[in-house]
């Protein structure tokens, strides 16, 4: 046995030296390999896994260091214990759609070119046609997860958004007829019921400790494919988006595709941290850009449902944008942080406390307000009647604000109820004036802030922050002028409305 250990040792140095002569290894390699080769002839212990060997040749070659192991999360437990509590929502509804009566009588008679393109090209041509609406049936799916075992169901708002039949489908293969308890637009969270009992539940994260980086996973049913699984890292938290809602989204790079809406996002401990709500893509599938409501948030939400069958939220009654370096320059600011208050309503809650465009709300109840969009989500976090205190720096100095937040169906019943022009014509116009931030911020000298459109002039298509620069070819810069204008008006009126940079006319028909 001696000879034969020595034979292979010299077997493997003269091997291993010709592989360092062929350039295939270098010499630390070399030494490296018939070292690690030669310990193992003589039945030497070997380590899992080294750090690399000096490679300078007559120097002692440091003692190896086992190289650290890097363990990725594995999801199967998370996705076996609580994949049953995921369901699938499948939706039947109708939307209304023109329908050309004329049209489809000519297609049932069998007209010889009703089918021809250009017969309804033609037809056009051959006076007023009788037409009208339709309902045609949508489908849509989504999912949702089980929060109670009585059937308490969460899921997204736009998921059953006009929905005349809402259908759970567990993972059992069971399916069941779901009641609507009621969802908020606002933050895209729906409650649904359904009749059963001892049904599996996945665990709610009650604490907000979530973490940039951190591993997730999403179960849902993208395209309709039952129980599927996904996983990525969190990308970001407190995320702002363009549209109506304050939630502050949590924005993850986790697969989520449509089908996957309402799901549940979990963390490694396998509590839901939050439910996918949108994606950012360019072409309708995923692009990596995903985001999901803050379980805190639907949290709230779903209690306030449950318990009352409505959600109420609380309003400051501001229009903030971001502080950029040059706003931090202007109003001498160390960093660009905070909300700047363009806007404040009458008789609101920011009125009331003592707010003023251009001030910049640094804190609100101590929480430091980094993006404009933080102030937003603090406030939709709270809840009408709540006191906040707020830091705002104004004038090279900051200043200490109380007050007590409203209740936003407040404003949007007074915003329901049009402003009347001479006491029988009905606009829908919630008008004021410009402050002289606004003006030099917008560069308009003249016109009137619309801080809400009800009635006619919403549906003829203004919006909350046009700016009224005319009606009927005159003038306006006060709300006695529009009154003026409208009562003397028939069927209807010309807005010159400024949005952005354009500036376009809207008939509005009064009535």
């Amino acid at each position: 046995m001696p000879n034969q250990t020595h034979t292979g040792s010299m077997t493997i140095k003269r091997l291993t030296l010709a592989l360092a002569a062929l350039g295939v290894l270098g010499a630390g390699g070399a030494v490296a390999l018939y070292q690690s080769q030669a310990s193992a002839a003589a039945g030497a212990p070997q380590l899992a896994a080294t750090a690399p060997v000096a490679s300078n040749v007559g120097n002692p070659a440091p003692t190896p260091v086992p190289a650290p192991m890097i363990a990725l999360p594995d999801f199967s437990v998370i996705a076996a214990h609580n994949g049953p509590a995921v369901v699938n929502i499948s939706v039947t509804g109708s939307t209304k759609t023109a329908f050309d009566g004329e049209a489809a009588q000519g297609r049932s008679r069998g007209e010889p070119f009703a089918d021809d393109p250009f017969f309804e090209f033609f037809r056009r041509f051959q006076g007023p046609q009788r037409g009208g609406q339709r309902d045609v049936p949508t489908h849509g799916v989504g999912s949702g997860f089980i929060v109670s075992p009585d059937g308490i169901i969460l899921t997204n708002a736009h998921v059953v958004r006009d929905a005349r039949e809402v259908t759970v489908k567990l993972t059992d293969r069971r399916e069941f007829r779901a009641k609507v308890l009621g969802s908020d637009p606002k933050t895209d969270v729906a409650v649904l019921k359904i009749d059963a009992k001892n049904l599996p539940v996945v665990p709610l994260s009650r604490n907000n400790d979530l973490k940039v980086g951190e591993w997730v996973l999403a179960i849902g049913s993208p395209y309709g494919l039952d129980s599927t699984v996904t996983a990525g890292v969190v990308s970001a938290k407190g995320r702002s988006l363009p549209d109506d809602s304050n939630v502050p989204f949590i924005q993850t790079d986790v697969a989520v595709n449509p089908g996957n809406s309402g799901g549940p996002l979990f963390n490694t401990r396998g509590e839901v941290v939050g439910i996918n709500s949108q994606i950012y893509s360019q072409t309708g599938g995923y692009q990596g850009l995903s985001f999901a409501i803050p379980i805190e948030v639907a949290n709230k939400i779903k209690d306030q449902i449950v318990a009352t069958g409505k959600v109420v939220h609380a309003k400051l009654g501001v229009t903030v944008q971001e502080v950029n370096q040059g706003f931090a320059d202007s109003f001498n600011l160390a960093t660009p942080e905070g909300a700047l208050v363009s806007n404040v309503e009458r008789g609101s809650a920011a009125e009331k406390a003592g707010l003023k465009p251009g001030d910049v709300i640094r804190r609100m109840n101590g929480q430091k307000i980094v993006g404009s969009g933080d102030l937003p989500a603090m406030v939709g976090l709270a809840a009408p009647g709540d006191k906040v205190a707020f830091e705002v720096w104004r004038q090279g100095k900051a200043v200490e604000l109380t007050g007590v937040l409203a209740n936003a169906a407040d404003r949007q019943a007074q915003a329901e109820r049009p402003e009347t022009a001479g006491g029988k014509l009905k606009l829908g116009l919630s008008l004021r004036q410009l402050d002289p931030l606004e003006r030099r911020q917008s560069g308009i000298a003249n016109g009137l802030l619309i801080e809400d459109a009800g009635g006619a002039a919403a549906y003829a298509g203004v919006q909350p922050g046009d700016v009224l620069l005319s009606v009927n070819g005159r003038s306006v810069n006060s709300v006695e002028q529009v009154r003026e204008v409208v009562a003397k008006s028939d069927k209807s009126v010309a807005l010159l409305i400024q949005r952005g940079d354009e500036k376009i006319f809207i008939p509005v028909r009064l009535g």
